[in-house]
């Protein structure tokens, strides 16, 4: 038995987590458990140092000193407020009206908002939830496939999961050892491709199914010109003028400057000059600009102010993810205060479910940390990269047999515990096979993404199931009977859009540049121009020739030989 456990004792860990995990006991206390219970017995059998445990303190205590775990209770916080804010309401009030009028148009309204709340909030339950009480029973009084409707509003709202500020990308940087920038600028444009792909699906579906998607009827386009007409042109004219300016200004920068910085910076010149003709057309009556072209601007320019202070401040190097946290939640504050919509009572609600979101994720974390001290201690991570290292085909044999494992397991776990139980397992095995980690934590992130979506243990499923109707109601608008929404519309809506993320999976290995791009030229150094430099004298006055014998380890008579030798 002692024998058997000396050369098995890694594998029969795993193994007895995962025993805790199907018993059903919380992941942060199984991860504990399992930690403890194999660190005592590999003490018993003289496998594990006594010692070892003493480490468990002082790694506790690194947890609550990380200074990078601050940004997550800070963007928690300001997908609360905002969702409490009314922003997501206003968004998808306007951009309904702005796409009604084409097939598909509600579906495209959704997708761009929950993009728009992803650069903003960060938060999944958020996204879903909002966008599940505002545009699922419009979606439902005007047709819309049920499967489609949801489908597409449990997806939108998990692209908060890619598209920064991502909580998952804060704990999958602080588990490879990465900064939260780095993989914030990498995840930037895959997040937008993403989004890109769900759009081009809804374009098909209203080509080859057209009543699973009608454009609104007439009655229902509430924003209009005196004389009946939509007011469109005068939109356009304004978005045309927007960007130019922010083409001129990208033309403008230096060629090395990163694509995402340019891209933000640009699209804040963009919003800017719309903006700066809006607030003049309206404080001096100009009379130039439609209502719907009014409307658009002053319901858009917020949410993408807020992303600018966030994203942009990160992406410039003026503020740490932490900062840019800590800035959007103050703008988020702001915001609800100027719309009127926050009281003592909902703040007190956001700081609570904010408490409660970080306490959970510490939690696990440190449910990690005892695992993964005993895991090393019995050496678990040579194990792992023995056996993953001796797969066929290299780096892309590798990568197929992790994501698949990932995807497999994203049926039974959350993103969070995928994080602390897998991430820490795979980032020294692609680092020794040379992957590099950023582009390796933007791939899994967006594998991990599924795990929202998967039935039937998808939470953004949970969290729609729990905001559309189960009985048949009467439209309010209408009048008419509605019938009700089932579980299974529900996941059969999903299944196409976890086919596209897993579509997206296979971009990012077949076009590594899709992450790597965000990242910016790396400085190169020519290592046949690098020169060591030794100083002619130091602080004592001594002959430089006798400190080169002693770095060299000569002895004083070789001073000539070494001072012909040294560069």
């Amino acid at each position: 038995m002692t024998e058997f456990l000396h050369a098995n004792m890694a594998p029969v860990m795993f193994g007895g987590l995962i025993v805790f995990l199907l018993i059903g006991f919380p992941v942060a206390f199984s991860l504990a458990a399992a930690g403890l219970m194999f660190s005592f017995i590999g003490i018993e059998f003289g496998i594990l140092p006594s010692s070892l445990m003493q480490a468990l303190p002082l790694r506790i205590f690194g947890i609550m000193q990380n200074e990078t775990l601050l940004a997550i209770p800070f963007f928690t916080f300001m997908g609360l407020i905002l969702e409490r804010s009314g922003m997501a309401e206003d968004l998808l009030d306007t951009i309904g009206q702005l796409f009604g009028p084409i097939r598909g148009g509600l579906a495209f309204a959704v997708i761009l908002v929950g993009a728009m709340l992803a650069a903003t909030t960060g938060v999944v339950a958020a996204s879903v939830i909002s966008m599940g009480l505002i545009s699922l029973p419009i979606m439902l009084r005007y047709g819309y496939d049920r499967r489609i409707a949801s489908g597409v509003i449990a997806a939108s709202g998990t692209l908060a999961q890619i598209i920064p500020p991502s909580l998952v990308l804060i704990i999958m940087a602080d588990q490879l050892g990465r900064s939260v920038g780095e993989l914030y600028k990498g995840a930037f444009i895959p997040g937008f491709t993403l989004t890109a792909l769900y759009t081009g699906f809804i374009v098909l579906v209203a080509i080859f199914r057209k009543h699973w998607v009608p454009a609104l009827p007439p009655e229902a386009r509430t924003i209009r010109e005196d004389n009946g007409s939509s007011g469109l042109p005068s939109l356009g004219l304004l978005a045309l003028v927007s960007v130019g300016a922010a083409v001129a200004f990208a033309k403008s920068r230096p060629a090395e400057t990163p694509t995402d910085e340019l891209i933000v910076v640009s699209m804040c010149v963009g919003v800017g000059m719309a903006f700066v003709l809006s607030v003049l057309n309206k404080v001096f009556k100009l009379g130039l600009l439609s209502r719907m072209a009014e409307r658009v601007t002053f319901v858009l320019i917020p949410p993408l102010g807020l992303i600018f202070l966030v994203l942009g401040t990160i992406f410039l190097g003026v503020a740490t993810p932490t900062e840019g946290g800590a800035m959007g939640a103050v703008g988020a504050l702001v915001m609800a205060l100027l719309r009127k919509r926050i009281d003592m009572k909902l703040l007190r609600q956001a700081m609570d479910s904010t408490m409660k979101l970080s306490c959970f994720v510490l939690f696990i974390l440190m449910g990690s940390t005892v695992f993964s001290l005993t895991f090393q201690g019995v050496d678990g991570p040579k194990w792992v990269e023995h056996l993953l290292t001796s797969l066929p085909g290299g780096q892309v044999g590798f990568l197929i047999v992790v994501n698949i494992l990932v995807f497999v397991l994203a049926f039974f776990l959350d993103f969070f515990e995928l994080s602390f139980i897998i991430v820490p397992l795979l980032g020294p095995v692609a680092d020794k096979l040379g992957i590099d980690l950023v582009w390796f934590g933007v791939l899994l992130a967006v594998n991990m993404q599924t795990s929202f979506m998967h039935p039937p243990f998808g939470f953004a499923l949970f969290f729609l199931r729990s905001v559309a109707p189960n009985k048949e109601y009467k439209d309010r608008v209408t009048g008419k009977p509605i019938a009700p929404v089932t579980t299974g519309q529900i996941y059969w809506g999903s299944v196409p859009f976890v086919i596209i993320q897993i579509i997206m999976v296979g971009l990012i290995i077949a076009f590594p540049n899709l992450v790597s791009g965000g990242l910016g030229p790396k400085e190169k150094i020519d290592l046949d121009k690098v020169q060591i430099q030794i100083q002619p004298e130091n602080d004592y006055g001594n002959d430089s020739n006798q400190d080169v014998n002693a770095l060299f380890g000569l002895p004083p008579a070789a001073s000539g030989a070494a001072s012909d030798a040294a560069p």
